[in-house]
């Protein structure tokens, strides 16, 4: 038995799938809205524009105010490099970044799927333990983790009990270990593996997959949001990380770009006792380049990453 199709029904589907959309009218409140966010938006980019247009002057020609530069000195950038060990900085910066990331979205994203699809006795309240761990600031934390770090057993010249040394201080891995995991990235992680459906995850395990096996081949790749978010957080708190790098370290070999920045502040004075600001300006501009590279590349699934870790509790 054939299936008879109505004309009249075809026809009006066609009618209604060429028919254009309905563009939404154009109201005071919208026009304000856009204004405002134009608005805003200018102001937030200004700095940006300011401090970039600025590393291209003259150090004499940022006395006074102006947007383009009088004449363009491109070699503000090289000639930068030359006033401090700037390339020091950025290695050191790259290395603290590749040696948190790395292990803390494997760590995090392990962690946050053992709390969300794993049964582990007392998930609830170790979920709610890291919630609490994220209101608390981390300024709070530095004495009692430089005392930890100090103390690290054979180390830095200290015995078994942690004691007559330095332990960790000034090494990089008092600025990379401390920094391997966070409870906002474990939660993050658990929040994304809680919204992805467990019919996959069920069907490996009918087949005799491992949980391991379950993680690595299956939810890992579904959770690349989640990787990207946690990467991009960990990325950006250890490239701007100045705080714990000035309490941790004292040599210069080991100090990041932001520690740079700041002592460029001093460094980089002319005879007028003046901070040559164009050359200032040039590595901060290099310095905000790769954070706004990943952003940009990454923006997609950051943000679904984001608005996915409020769906479920």
């Amino acid at each position: 038995m054939t299936a008879t199709i109505n004309p009249a029904i075809v026809a009006k589907d066609a009618t209604i799938a060429a028919a254009p959309r309905r563009k939404s009218p154009v109201t005071l409140g919208r026009v304000l809205i856009y204004v405002l966010l134009g608005v805003g938006g200018l102001f937030m980019v200004a700095p940006f524009i300011w401090m970039v247009l600025t590393s291209f002057k003259a150090p004499a020609d940022v006395n006074t105010f102006s947007w383009l530069p009088i004449t363009w000195h491109p070699e503000n950038y090289p000639d930068a490099f030359n006033l401090a060990p700037f390339v020091t900085y950025f290695r050191n910066s790259i290395i603290v970044v590749v040696g948190q990331t790395v292990p803390t979205m494997i760590l995090s994203s392990a962690a946050g799927y053992a709390l969300a699809r794993l049964p582990v006795r007392g998930a609830d309240r170790i979920l709610n333990y890291f919630i609490i761990l994220l209101v608390i600031p981390f300024q709070i934390l530095i004495i009692p983790l430089f005392l930890v770090v100090r103390a690290i057993p054979l180390a830095g010249g200290n015995d078994i009990l942690g004691q007559g040394g330095t332990g960790w201080i000034n090494t990089f891995f008092a600025l990379i270990v401390p920094f391997i995991t966070s409870p906002i990235y474990v939660f993050l992680a658990r929040q994304f593996f809680v919204s992805l459906p467990t019919d996959l995850a069920d069907a490996a395990r009918v087949d005799g997959v491992s949980e391991v096996g379950i993680f690595f081949r299956i939810m890992a790749p579904l959770a690349k949001p989640a990787f990207v978010t946690i990467a991009l957080f960990s990325i950006e708190a250890g490239w701007n990380g100045f705080i714990w790098p000035l309490v941790a370290t004292s040599s210069l070999d080991l100090r990041p770009i932001q520690f740079g920045l700041a002592s460029f502040v001093a460094s980089a004075s002319g005879a007028a006792g003046e901070v040559q600001w164009s050359y200032l300006m040039a590595i901060a501009t290099l310095a905000m380049l790769p954070m706004i590279l990943l952003f940009v590349f990454g923006q997609r699934f950051f943000i679904q990453g984001v608005a996915t870790a409020g769906l479920k509790g």
